[in-house]
């Protein structure tokens, strides 16, 4: 066992908990639990309620995707609930306007692909609902409606996205009015209308035709049938081990099978015998990574649309054969094995679990802070920016192309020991995601680190922010040892050294059950504003 003395002890409760990046928001779950909800409801109430109060995180204009555990049959399922691309979408359209990629912000990125977050509600909670749809949302509503305290950090995302946020009327109106309480009353009437009508209220009716009079009016991309096509769907989630623990990870279009693979390529090293924090590890779970992410970006796209070599890339076979090019003395230049992305992109991840020991382990979101910066019309509804993610490149399995969902960051997991749920895991942070999965798992399993431990201890991160960045530069919070940094530094890393805590690195947050006792145990990241409720 490590010392590490977290800021805050672990909530443990010995029936159900849920942990979200928001005080409200777990609060709103843990409420659905106390009333005999499920944790597929715990999980709905807490994503709807930070739909409203961490709009810049994520919204029903976003996209979800879930693991959910049945304890009565041992069962994992997976809810793929991407957006997919309008009919509108493709490389001509792009090409007409003279655009060379994909925009970042603004209605035409915003109406590119249909919001998925709703119909993965919808059907996880016919599976699995306990409670009426309507008793999950009620918080949500009550918070749109009424208003709330506006957190720093939101008003901090505010200001900082205030130049883009401006250039759409609406999303000024909500969100740069400069008051302490924040509310949106037309998101309450949207959520209302999915509280009453389920899919049919959000994808029909009043709701979609104002979506899709928004996005005429703006040279967007939705129609009322792009709409109506957008369903969630159930699929095989992924599944791996690393020591005694067999990991469940989201398949394609997400990156989730990264994780699975740097364990793979770094469990023959014995991660357990070196020290905690030490350069050693780091410096192989960057070296993990980079070869992880190299596979990712010539592989991964919608599997409905590319063959993605998903069975091999997660394969022991695989990891064996790629492992000789990890360099134990020195860092790898990324030209040796390049790889894109950003480390930028904002997320909330839920994790709940109910006395029967059901889980949900839900990751929720809008992409980059504020997704689009735009909200479409009088529906309250902030877009997401996810078909960034898209490439134009013609020859690129991740090409823009109708119907289909483009490669996606979000990931979720669930671990378990002995054939019993242990773990219900999950974080933002675009990139960081498998890096961050990496990290909190082989803390708990190699060092016996708690979960609330397990998300405070130091973090890095390897990637770029920002055009201009180094590809290869590596990210690490101050509180990591001196030793470690200088070591990492001469082996050839080059450095971004943070301050103790950083909130780039990323919010994780988890739930633990204990085999002997099934006493849940929940951690919550302090680089946001979430924390852990048990009931």
């Amino acid at each position: 066992m490590i010392e590490f003395n977290a800021g805050r002890p672990a909530a443990q409760s010995p029936h159900g908990m849920v942990t979200s990046p928001h005080a409200l928001a777990s609060r709103a779950g843990a409420d659905l639990l106390r009333r005999g909800g499920s944790a597929v409801d715990a999980a709905i109430a807490a994503s709807a309620t930070l739909s409203v109060v961490y709009p810049h995180m994520t919204g029903i204009g976003g996209d979800a995707f879930w693991l959910i555990h049945d304890a009565a049959t041992g069962a994992v399922r997976y809810i793929d609930g991407g957006g997919r691309a309008t009919s509108r979408a493709s490389l001509d359209a792009f090409a007409r306007r003279g655009l060379a990629e994909v925009p970042y912000r603004g209605p035409l990125v915003g109406t590119l692909t249909v919001p998925g977050s709703v119909a993965s509600w919808t059907m996880a909670h016919a599976a699995y609902g306990r409670l009426p749809l309507a008793r999950c949302l009620d918080t949500a509503i009550g918070y749109a409606r009424d208003g709330f305290p506006m957190s720093a950090r939101l008003a901090h995302w505010c200001e900082a996205v205030r130049e883009e946020l401006a250039k759409s009327p609406e999303a000024a109106a909500i969100f740069l009015g400069g008051g302490k309480m924040l509310a949106n009353p037309d998101l309450a009437r949207t959520l209302q209308a999915i509280a009453s009508d389920g899919w049919y209220g959000f994808y029909a009716g009043d709701v979609a035709r104002e979506l899709v009079r928004w996005s005429q009016a703006n040279d967007g991309f939705f129609t009322a049938d792009d709409l109506g096509a957008q369903v969630a769907r159930w699929g095989e989630p992924l599944k791996g081990s690393y020591r005694d623990v067999t990991i469940f990870e989201t398949p394609a279009p997400t990156q989730g099978f990264a994780v699975l693979q740097m364990m793979h390529l770094l469990e023959p090293f014995e991660l357990h015998r070196k020290p905690f924090l030490g350069a050693d590890a780091v410096h192989l779970m960057v070296q993990a990574k980079q070869l992880a992410y190299h596979d990712r970006d010539r592989h991964l796209a919608d599997p409905r649309f590319a063959d993605v070599p998903m069975d091999r890339l997660v394969s022991r076979a695989h990891a064996d054969a790629r492992r000789p090019l990890m360099d134990p003395a020195r860092a790898i230049p990324w030209d040796r094995l390049p790889s894109e992305g950003t480390l930028a992109g904002d997320t909330v991840y839920i994790a709940a679990v109910d006395r029967d020991g059901n889980a949900a382990s839900l990751i929720h979101s809008l992409y980059g802070g504020f997704g689009a910066a735009v909200v479409a019309g009088r529906t309250g509804v902030v877009l997401q920016n996810r078909a960034a993610y898209f490439t134009l490149d013609p020859g690129h399995p991740n090409r823009v192309e109708p119907g289909k969902t483009p490669l996606h960051t979000l990931i979720a997991s669930l671990g378990f020991r002995n054939g019993k749920l242990w773990s219900v895991l999950g974080c933002m942070g675009a990139d960081g995601q498998p890096q961050i999965h990496l990290q909190t798992y082989l803390a708990m399993i190699d060092h016996g680190l708690d979960i609330q431990q397990a998300v405070e201890m130091p973090r890095f991160l390897s990637g770029r922010f920002a055009i201009g960045q180094p590809r290869d530069m590596l990210h690490l919070e101050a509180r990591f040892p001196r030793a470690t940094l200088d070591e990492l530094e001469r082996r050839g890393h080059t450095l971004d050294r943070w301050g103790d805590w950083n909130v780039l690195a990323g919010h994780a947050h988890g739930i633990t059950i204990d085999p002997v006792t099934g006493m849940r145990s929940g951690g919550a990241d302090p680089r946001s504003d979430g924390v852990a409720v048990g009931c």
